[in-house]
């Protein structure tokens, strides 16, 4: 989960809802420069972060407080696996985009980690076997990847308060067709230059759980806490300058 500290607490992102903002992006797309296979591809961006199931295992540091995702470093080769065998249920395609995701993920620890190794050596074989069978090249599908990356990357950048203050630019990531894009604060509206949305204005949203205790003694006391926690829509508008 992505955690905020607020005034009066925790503002709690989920992150299915985190990918569901990011399939947001990736709808409002610029038509005429979609990648192949849209709704596919929008598909295994809003399911990308199904692997993090907030009730699950521990989700509190050592102090008390909620863990953000980035403080968790535990990595799981088994539920990797079963999340690309998962996906593969809603077809080759989004199977393909997910299993490089998790390998952009966990490339990092090829060289330390054995079992890492051996999974992205298994990943790569499969997605060189999806790309013959859909007839794709490996720029095509990378095309594809970086257009996913760009989505997820703008949500996180949305979700964990990062833009930056004074009109100052923030770099996104590539885009699908290996331009750079960047993130502006323009009083109450943001813009992303170069603009890649189809109209001049959009909105998107996300929902965040608001939790006012700062403490917790264990991990069913949170999930309690996070059931029964009120909630609010986050928007973002972004225009075209």
């Amino acid at each position: 989960m992505i955690v905020n500290l607020q005034e009066n607490g925790w503002e709690i992102i989920y992150h299915q809802a985190h990918a569901l903002l990011a399939a947001q992006l990736a709808g409002n797309w610029n038509r005429q420069k979609t990648p192949q296979r849209i709704y596919e591809t929008v598909a295994a961006i809003s399911h990308h972060d199904d692997l993090e199931k907030e009730w699950e295992g521990n989700h509190l540091t050592p102090a008390g407080a909620p863990l953000d995702f980035t403080l968790q470093h535990e990595t799981s080769v088994e539920k990797l696996r079963h999340h690309v065998e998962d996906s593969l249920y809603r077809g080759r395609w989004v199977a393909l985009l997910i299993s490089m995701h998790l390998c952009f993920l966990t490339q990092g620890m090829r060289d330390e980690d054995p079992e890492i190794a051996a999974f992205l050596d298994e990943q790569e074989k499969w997605q060189a076997q999806w790309r013959e069978e859909l007839g794709l090249s490996e720029e095509e599908a990378q095309s594809a990847y970086r257009f996913m990356r760009w989505c997820d990357r703008l949500s996180l950048i949305l979700c964990q308060q990062e833009i930056p203050a004074g009109e100052r630019e923030l770099e996104i990531t590539l885009g699908p067709d290996n331009t750079r894009y960047y993130i502006i604060q323009l009083g109450d509206e943001l813009t992303v230059k170069p603009w890649p949305f189809n109209e001049p204005k959009i909105t998107v949203n996300v929902e965040a759980c608001c939790l006012s205790q700062i403490k917790f003694d264990s991990n069913e006391e949170l999930k309690h806490a996070l059931k029964t926690a009120p909630r609010k829509i986050l928007n973002w508008t972004f225009k075209e300058i």
